[in-house]
């Protein structure tokens, strides 16, 4: 098995980032976490993709081991940081894979940095038009015709954030345990050991709301939406692009994913995970592998996928 080795390194802003680096050959790939978790839970992707690729799982700001200085208040904080991390560490020509809010950091990066990433990822994305958050009304489910538009609004409407938020702020494992297997985690589950690194990995994060806000308010299109309008940075985004969703996810929709592929055009192809859900990391590792090391490796052989 290759070495995974958990590193940190200093960016110019401020912040030091965390980040899980496995040894592999010359094709460099850069793995994204999404919100609740953190490299942590890329652990099986490290472990088991082929040896061909030179692998970094980041933190991001407010998420794992990495700091948090300075609260973030858009979807491009995160996307900075990533160019200050490539920046310190000299990567360029590599490929991306961001894991749903982490396919926002990765699109936002794509369309603002031109020359660093070759090919881009987006599993289980949000999309370009962003990730909506609606408040929740008397009846207690969500008022769609009341998005969320300011960060204050997250704070003062009860919403999806209001939960979530009390249960990091009391520790409290079983809730997340609880969500994810209700959410995410419905038909296949990681191992005991484990689903319990995960739990403790989720209740590092310290920054749920302004990660949910931000989230809110991207939208990378030239589709004007409530909370914010288009930038039409989805233009910039001219690599190869794999969209990858299982038929089977909850949490990211069909429509959010059709949004992305309007959007991206002719640049994307579009694979539908099979049984998948949420995380294909979990429900069918080795379908998800083959995705990604076929789409980076397109035109190579790909080796074997370690079991």
């Amino acid at each position: 098995m290759s070495t995974i080795t958990l590193k940190k390194v200093d960016i110019a802003n401020g912040e030091t980032i965390s980040y899980r680096e496995r040894e592999g050959g010359e094709q460099v790939v850069i793995l994204v976490h999404g919100n609740m978790t953190s490299s942590k839970h890329w652990d099986v992707v490290l472990e088991a993709m082929p040896s061909q690729f030179k692998l970094y799982a980041i933190d991001l700001r407010g998420f794992g081991l990495s700091t948090y200085h300075e609260p973030i208040k858009r979807i491009k904080d995160f996307s900075d940081d990533l160019r200050l991390f490539v920046d310190e560490l000299h990567l360029q020509n590599f490929s991306l894979v961001g894991w749903s809010t982490g396919g926002a950091v990765c699109m936002q990066f794509v369309g603002e940095h031109p020359g660093y990433c070759d090919k881009l990822i987006l599993l289980a994305s949000a999309s370009t038009r962003g990730y909506p958050l609606y408040a929740i009304g008397e009846n207690g489910t969500f008022d769609v015709s009341k998005r969320l538009k300011t960060y204050e609004d997250v704070q003062t409407y009860p919403n999806s954030s209001t939960a979530v938020q009390h249960a990091f702020d009391t520790g409290n494992r079983e809730f997340f345990r609880s969500v994810w297997n209700t959410v995410i985690y419905r038909t296949h589950q990681p191992e005991q050991r484990r689903y319990e690194e995960y739990l403790d990995d989720m209740l590092t994060q310290r920054n749920l709301l302004e990660v949910n806000h931000s989230l809110n308010t991207f939208n990378i299109s030239h589709h004007d939406h409530e909370a914010a309008k288009g930038t039409g940075i989805v233009n910039h985004i001219t690599i190869p692009t794999l969209v990858l969703r299982g038929d089977q996810d909850l949490v990211v929709t069909k429509e959010m994913t059709d949004e992305i592929l309007e959007d991206l055009g002719s640049n994307a192809i579009f694979y539908s995970l099979t049984g998948c859900g949420h995380s294909p990391l979990i429900d069918d590792l080795e379908q998800l592998i083959h995705q990604i090391a076929s789409f980076v490796n397109q035109g190579g052989i790909v080796d074997e996928i370690r079991k």
